[in-house]
C-alpha cells in the first residue's frame, strides 16, 4: 500500500482542534499519544508552529511538524484559515484571550482555561479475577468532594481510602497496601500535588500507579506539567462525579465496573 502523501506544514501556519478533537480531550479515555495530547493542549488558533515548537517539551520542528500530520489525518486539527474560509469558529480545549504583544512561544499558556478532561487508556484492557475489588486513593482536602467521590466510587465497586494533608498521604502510601489509582488535587494546605506526583513516580513501588490530578485551575502550563510529568489524567473541577469515574475506569482500562465475580 503507497504511503499517504505528507502534508505540507508551514513554520508560519496556524492550526486549531476539530469538534472531534476537542471531544477527544473531553472524553472519558484517550488512547493519544503523549505528543500528541501536548500538541493537542498547546493549539489554540492562533499560535504558529513556531510558537507551538518553541513551546513543546521536545522543541523539534520535525517531530511537531510530523505530529500534526498525524491529527490532521485523525481529523482532530485544521488549519484555522480553512476553519475561517468557512466561517466556523476556531479554538482549542480551552476558552482564551487574544494577546496582541504576545511574548515568544505561546503566550496563552499562562491564561485561564474552563474545561479539561484527559485520560489516558492503557494498552490493554484489564481483566479481574473472581472476586477482586481495585482500589483508589483520594487525595483532596475538600472533605465534602471527598464523601461524594468515596460514595460514587464505591457504588462503582471500589475500595476507597481517602487523605486530606501531607501526613495522611505519607500514611496512605506506607499502609502497606498500594492503590489501583490514585485522584490526587493540585493544591493542598501543606503539600504540592505536583510534587507528591514527582514522589510517586522516583518510588521503586509507585511509580508504576496511574495518577489522575485534579485542580480548580485549568491552565495550559499546568496541564502540560502534569502530562509531562507523568500523569495519566487531568480532571478540571467542577466535574460530574459519573465522568470522572468513567476517566478513573478508562485510565484503568475497564469496561464495566471495578470488582470481578
Amino acid at each position: 500500500m503507497a504511503a499517504p502523501d505528507p502534508i505540507a506544514i508551514g513554520e508560519k501556519d496556524v492550526f486549531s482542534l476539530t469538534d472531534k478533537g476537542n471531544a477527544e480531550l473531553k472524553a472519558p479515555g484517550t488512547s493519544l499519544s503523549l505528543a500528541e495530547l501536548e500538541t493537542l493542549v498547546l493549539l489554540d488558533g492562533k499560535a504558529t508552529v513556531t510558537q507551538v515548537v518553541q513551546s513543546a517539551r521536545n522543541p523539534a520542528l520535525g517531530e511537531v511538524s510530523e505530529t500534526l500530520r498525524k491529527l490532521i489525518r485523525a481529523n482532530l486539527v485544521v488549519s484555522a484559515a480553512e476553519m475561517r474560509s468557512e466561517g466556523l469558529e476556531f479554538g482549542g480545549a480551552f476558552s482564551l484571550p487574544s494577546q496582541a504583544n504576545a511574548s515568544p512561544g505561546v503566550g496563552s499558556l499562562q491564561q485561564q482555561g474552563f474545561l479539561v478532561r484527559i485520560a489516558r487508556r492503557p494498552a490493554g484492557k484489564r481483566e479481574l479475577k473472581n472476586g477482586q475489588r481495585l482500589s483508589v486513593l483520594v487525595v483532596d482536602d475538600d472533605q465534602d468532594l471527598c464523601k461524594l467521590l468515596r460514595t460514587y466510587l464505591m457504588l462503582e465497586g471500589f475500595v476507597v481510602q481517602t487523605a486530606a494533608n501531607r501526613a495522611e498521604i505519607v500514611a496512605a502510601f506506607q499502609g502497606g497496601t498500594v492503590p489501583d489509582l490514585v485522584l490526587l488535587d493540585v493544591q493542598m494546605p501543606d503539600a504540592d500535588g505536583f510534587d507528591v506526583l514527582a514522589r510517586i513516580r522516583k518510588h521503586p513501588t509507585l511509580k508504576a500507579v496511574p495518577v489522575i490530578m485534579l485542580t480548580a485551575e485549568a491552565m495550559r502550563a499546568a496541564v502540560l506539567k502534569g502530562l509531562r510529568a507523568g500523569v495519566n489524567g487531568y480532571v478540571t473541577k467542577p466535574f460530574e462525579p459519573d465522568l470522572l469515574v468513567s476517566a478513573v475506569k478508562a485510565v484503568l482500562g475497564l469496561s464495566g465496573g471495578a470488582r470481578a465475580g
